[in-house]
């Protein structure tokens, strides 16, 4: 356990962030799989939506998105 008031504040600072990003993930995961399940135009939408956000707060890298993104596109057409 952290011993310095500084150190203190950024366990705390982190357990906030790695829930905040969990719930992102989450988010991401079940877009993603219910895409694979059953691709829809709408669920391709949600997905991208999820995707993007997901980019946006640095959870996912630019090019794995893309590739994601690809893929899923893939299952539609």
């Amino acid at each position: 356990m952290p011993i310095l008031k500084n150190a203190k504040k950024a366990l705390r600072a982190s357990e906030r962030k790695t829930i905040a990003n969990g719930q992102i993930k989450s988010r991401l995961k079940t877009a993603v799989d219910s895409m694979k399940k059953s691709p829809t135009a709408e669920k391709l939408s949600s997905a991208f939506s999820a995707i993007d956000r997901s980019v946006k707060k640095n959870i996912l890298q630019k090019n794995k998105a893309a590739r994601i993104k690809a893929s899923l596109s893939k299952l539609l057409k």
